[in-house]
């Protein structure tokens, strides 16, 4: 009976333990930043739902030609890889603008207010213009998310002025930053830096 008990006991255990493992990776599995250590294989085995799209293309405004991977395409998780090697066993960059199951690390999600991006930051953060292709870049001013790799695009949720297009840093007041409702419309992270 003692046996039965104790044998009772190291199933229960490890029952729990596998149920631990399965909710943090399952948290995990779609944290971006963990992403990065990935090449195809591991994406497949890793997202086998994913319904992966593969091809080649231009990127950097058309001036760098690389191969991409595309998990859930068509859908709120859609995530775009781009690859440093034909063989895509680096990855470039990843980027994602859906509000889906991506998440950072960092607390920065789709969706985060200017104001909840500066106090993430723990400092003021700066903005490009909009209407290009790197609409609404920030930049971090050395603070906290200076180092994280993430590259941020905001969009405003307000109409906003034509001094708030193009290729340049905004100078604006923070009633005009209020007034144009800014939130993150997408996320990158390069590692080939």
């Amino acid at each position: 009976m003692r046996k039965i008990f104790i044998i009772s006991a190291i199933l229960l255990l490890a029952a729990c333990n596998s149920a631990k493992k399965g909710t943090s990776g399952s948290t995990a599995k779609y944290t971006i930043e963990n992403l990065g250590k990935m090449d195809a294989e591991d994406l497949e085995r890793n997202y086998p739902d994913a319904n992966i799209e593969e091809g080649t293309d231009l990127f950097e405004e058309g001036t760098d030609e690389r191969p991409y991977t595309i998990l859930y395409p068509g859908t709120p998780d859609e995530l775009h890889i781009t690859w440093q090697d034909e063989g895509r066993t680096r990855i470039h960059d990843l980027r994602y603008a859906g509000n889906g199951k991506w998440k950072s690390e960092t607390g920065v999600k789709i969706g985060t207010t200017y104001d909840e991006l500066t106090k993430l930051n723990a400092k003021p953060v700066s903005f490009y213009g909009f209407g290009w292709d790197y609409s609404g870049a920030v930049v971090w001013n050395g603070g906290k998310l200076e180092n994280s790799g993430l590259r941020v695009f905001l969009s405003p949720q307000r109409d906003h002025p034509n001094k708030f297009y193009g290729d340049h840093l905004i100078e604006a007041t923070p009633e005009e930053i209020e007034a144009l409702d800014l939130q993150v419309a997408s996320i990158m992270i390069n590692y080939a830096i």
